[in-house]
């Protein structure tokens, strides 16, 4: 279709109201669609960010909470041990 002017293309044949909504009702999706993707991607890495933290957190307290396990048995304890084949009353 061809149009002898500018205001003949901007009228579409009579169709300009319909034609022109058309294009911006998809502009607003397209510009909402690309708002939302990049929103929700930057949700998505915080809680990546977050969840790393934690895990790193737990595994700082794990590693803590194991070495000091591991101090507490090699102390000599206050009770000394008896051998299995003793016969001693401990009072």
């Amino acid at each position: 279709m061809q149009f002898d002017s500018i205001s003949a293309f901007l009228d579409m044949g009579g169709y300009a109201f319909f034609v022109w909504l058309s294009y911006g009702v998809s502009a607003f999706l397209l510009v909402a669609l690309v708002y939302s993707s990049k929103s929700n991607h930057k949700k998505v890495k915080n809680k990546i960010a977050h969840r790393l933290q934690r895990e790193i957190k737990l595994r700082k307290a794990a590693e803590k909470s194991f070495a000091e396990a591991e101090q507490t048995d090699g102390k000599t304890s206050v009770v000394p041990e008896l051998s299995k084949n003793s016969n001693k009353v401990v009072s």
